[in-house]
């Protein structure tokens, strides 16, 4: 059965094995053993970035391929549910229309750029891919009749999924059974559903044959196999999976904006989390997220308690120690991240459980 459900794909690391189980479990009882809003928050952030990370790695990691318009998928899938809500109103019957409408215009622009631009090679399809991402933020941004333009869509989610619905009166191990919560465990299984149908996509004989032609393109063409169906084939269930990630970021936020779904800083970070857990490894995308999100979140609070503690005797540590220099500690813990872990956390730990058996 374990078997199955991980397509054969096993952590090959005990040391990964027990960490991949601590998150799964962690992010299963997030609202009972961290309850607060911040909390929950921060784990609903991570299931989804766990989705659009996986999902952009099925890209970089597996097919070698650069695109820089990854947040425009995840910004359709935000916007589907937001446009449909906002007009329909807030029915689950909007949440299907809006989720179908987004995967179809996601399904017919990938399939548009990877037949017009997966022909052109590496950092020239990268610069037409970052091109499009930004023609389709300006667009989004101008177009305030549907999008509600820079000011973005506010709008109302389904009665059971709203913090209003409380169907007991008594919380549960001190945690109020909410709407909220149910948002919560649906984000929840939905991620998980969705990361195991990539590790079933990645260890199939399509993925092999993407990874094929990541390490050698033209070998893989002459053994007859014809790469750009294959490169458009992962393109378009990359955004596929992006544009679902994006619809349970609005699920999540009831709120949708150029800014929020659709800034290239969303990129960065999916690049930055790509490299920390290693690419090329759906296990990379949640062990990436769960280390960078927590650290994005947490950092300025650590450095906070750092630099009261030394405003007393070492002044200039406490300066140091700023919350408002939390960028340079993030940038910081990315570049030792990077020095100790140039394959990643998951490709450091399978290569050290290598040597261990061999």
């Amino acid at each position: 059965m374990l078997n199955r459900l991980l397509s054969g794909d096993y952590p090959r690391s005990k040391v990964l094995a027990v960490i991949l189980v601590a998150i799964l479990l962690g992010l299963a009882f997030a609202p009972f053993l961290f309850p607060g809003v911040k909390a929950l928050s921060v784990a609903a952030k991570v299931l989804i970035f766990v989705v659009l990370v996986a999902s952009f790695d099925l890209l970089l990691g597996y097919t070698g391929i650069v695109s820089f318009a990854h947040t425009m998928f995840f910004g359709i899938g935000a916007y589907g549910i937001a446009v449909a809500t906002t007009r329909m109103g807030p029915t689950w019957s909007a949440l299907g229309v809006g989720i179908g409408g987004a995967l179809l215009l996601s399904l017919v622009l990938s399939l548009a750029v990877g037949l017009f631009s997966l022909r052109v090679r590496a950092i020239f399809f990268a610069m037409i891919t970052l091109a499009v991402a930004a023609a389709f933020q300006t667009l989004a941004s101008q177009l305030s009749d549907i999008t509600g333009g820079e000011d973005g869509l506010t709008f109302k989610v389904p009665y059971v999924l709203s913090p209003s619905f409380e169907p007991f009166d008594e919380p549960f191990l001190g945690v109020t059974l909410d709407g909220r919560l149910l948002c919560y465990y649906l984000l929840f299984v939905t991620a998980v559903v969705l990361v195991l149908a990539l590790l079933r996509i990645v260890n199939s004989p399509f993925g092999r044959v993407l990874q094929a032609i990541r390490e050698n393109e033209f070998r893989a063409e002459a053994i007859g196999y014809r790469v750009v169906v294959y490169r458009t084939t992962s393109s378009v269930l990359s955004a596929l999976f992006a544009t679902m990630a994006g619809a349970m970021l609005a699920l999540w936020l009831r709120y949708n904006g150029p800014d929020t779904s659709l800034s290239f800083e969303i990129m960065m970070d999916c690049l930055l989390i790509v490299v920390i857990g290693g690419m090329g490894t759906i296990y990379g995308s949640a062990i990436g997220a769960v280390l960078f999100l927590v650290a994005q979140s947490y950092l300025q609070d650590l450095l906070r308690l750092g630099s009261d503690a030394a405003a007393s005797g070492l002044p200039w540590l406490s300066a140091l120690l700023s919350p408002d220099r939390w960028l340079l500690w993030l940038g910081v813990l990315f570049v030792l991240s990077v020095y100790y872990f140039p394959t990643g956390v998951v490709g450091r730990l399978r290569a050290a459980a290598a040597r261990k058996a061999g």
